[in-house]
Order: structure tokens, then sequence, then C-alpha cells
């Protein structure tokens, strides 16, 4: 079928914006920033479809799969359907859905003897109150708000939070080569790319819908972050927190501050998933979050490539 993908690039975003927030959904993926912070990484690519829906098809480790269709709920059938038209007759493949949200899952309620739908763990996503991670008050968040309390401490008079805008992507780039020097060669291997979307986020912050804030420590920035904003759902998306580790509290005084100045109408943040690395997990565990963005994985069965069904 007559679908055309083109690569993800900055000029196209604007346009691509108003697909998103037609419904509810309180992934990561609510928003299309996710989608270039890692589109080379992913090599992830768009159709737009009758002024209706957005189709996000991308490769993971060598393998071709799509995103559910970004439109509304009602038109989420007909353009599943397009998708799975197109991996069958133009790729050949049996299609694959990476990442459907819970809420999508349920409203397609695909039959069992055509596809299989799992549950990926490792990527769901963490979300928290925001008026507790402003706060941090209670018992559950009273050492996070200790670590915060011996940095105020520490650093009276040092420090300063900032509002970031495409004028400072400098400093970024200055603290992102040392962080990323600090963390030498055996690190996970999407970091690189990871730091090579942000200097895409920087190079072309004008064009994006994005939100940054930074804490400079003796005038040099120490920590900062990158976020997007889901009206729908009153949800902060913290795409980007990057803190010095060996400044005592400083990642707990960047959560806060960076919700405070950047999200103050926010009810509900979204600190995305951890990858399923352990050390991650017990971080996001740590800020007690309430609830998760359950997400999985929808695997269409029984098609034959040979005979086309």
């Amino acid at each position: 079928m007559d679908l055309e993908f083109k690569k993800l690039d900055a000029p196209s975003i604007e346009a691509l914006t108003r697909f998103y927030g037609q419904r509810h959904d309180r992934t990561c993926d609510s928003v299309i920033l996710d989608s270039f912070l890692w589109a080379k990484f992913y090599d992830v690519r768009y159709a737009v479809r009758d002024d209706r829906a957005l189709l996000w098809v991308m490769t993971i480790h060598g393998k071709r799969f799509a995103a559910l269709p970004v439109c509304k709920m009602e038109d989420m059938p007909g353009y599943f359907h397009e998708l799975e038209r197109y991996f069958n007759e133009n790729l050949k493949l049996p299609l694959e859905i990476y990442l459907a949200d819970e809420a999508a899952v349920e409203y397609l309620a695909l039959p069992t003897e055509r596809y299989l739908v799992e549950e990926l763990p490792d990527s769901r996503d963490y979300l928290y109150s925001a008026a507790a991670l402003k706060s941090l008050s209670g018992k559950k968040l009273h050492k996070k708000k200790n670590h915060l309390n011996s940095f105020l401490r520490l650093y009276e008079g040092r420090y300063e939070y900032r509002t970031l805008c495409c004028s400072d992507r400098m400093d970024i780039w200055r603290f992102l080569d040392k962080w990323r020097e600090q963390k030498g060669q055996e690190v996970e291997g999407h970091l690189d790319y990871e730091v090579e979307g942000i200097h895409e986020i920087l190079n072309n912050c004008c064009l994006l819908n994005v939100r940054m804030g930074g804490i400079y420590v003796d005038g040099a920035l120490e920590a900062f972050s990158i976020g997007s904003y889901n009206e729908r759902e009153k949800m902060a998306i913290i795409h980007i927190e990057k803190a010095n580790a060996a400044i005592p509290g400083l990642y707990q005084f960047i959560n806060q501050q960076f919700l405070i100045h950047e999200f103050a109408e926010a009810e509900l943040v979204n600190r995305e998933d951890d990858m399923g690395l352990p050390g991650l997990r017990q971080a996001k565990m740590s800020y007690a979050p309430i609830d998760f963005a359950r997400k999985f994985r929808i695997r269409q069965i029984g098609w034959n490539a040979v005979e086309g069904v």
C-alpha cells in the first residue's frame, strides 16, 4: 500500500505536534520530544494520514517495529490495520507494535488468535505526584529532603537555578563533555546516542516545545534537565536529568527546582522507565511513585509472508 515514511527532523516537529493530545495517554510517548531525542538511534520515521493520524516506524536491534497511531481513540482501529497492511504488503513482515499504552490496548481488544499482546515491565513509566516532588514532604521522601537540605547548607550562597534557553547551549555542551568523560568507556551502549540527541535538541530548541532548567554552582552549570508538558494529563515529562554526582544533594535539588520553576501547573510527573537497570530502578522507586504507565508489545501471529495471510 502507498505509505511514505520520512525521517524525523526538527522543522517537522511543529506540524506533527498537533496530532498529540487527542486522547488520554500517560506515557512519555504522549509527546513528540522523546521520538526526536532518539530519532537517530532508532531510525525513527513518520507518515501523516488523512490529516487525522500520525504513523511511526522504527528499527530496534535491527528489527522493524511500529508505534501505535497517534490519533483519536475512535480512529485507532482503522489506522492500526492500515499499519498492519503496510507491514504485510510492503515490508513482507508481520506487524509488531512496540510500547503500546494500556488504554489503547484495552480499546483495541485484539483477538488472541491473531495477536500476541505482552506487557513489557522494564518499559513501564514511573508516575509521581507533582506536589510531592515539589515539597518532598512526608515520611517516604524524608531522605530526599535531607539530601536536598544538605546541598543547601553546604553550598549556601554559591548556587543559582536558571531557566535555560537556546543561548545557554554552550554551557550544557561543556557540562555534557565533562559528564560523559566521567562515565568512561564501560557504559550502556545507548549513552552516546542520548548525548547526540541532546545536542540535536539544543541545536533546534527554538523549533521545539521544550522546557529546560539548570543549577549553577560557583558560576558553572552542574546540573540540568529537559522536559515536556502533556496538557491533557496535566503531566510533566522529564526526558533528561543530569547532575554532577560528586555534589551531594544536587540531583534532589534539580529534580525539585525544575518542577517548581518550569511546571507550576503540573499535577503528575512522568520520569520515564528504568530500562531494566537495577540501579536506575532503585533510584526511581526511592521517589515513591504513585502509579505506573504500563506498556505492551503487540505481535501479529499466524501471518505467512509467502501466502500473504
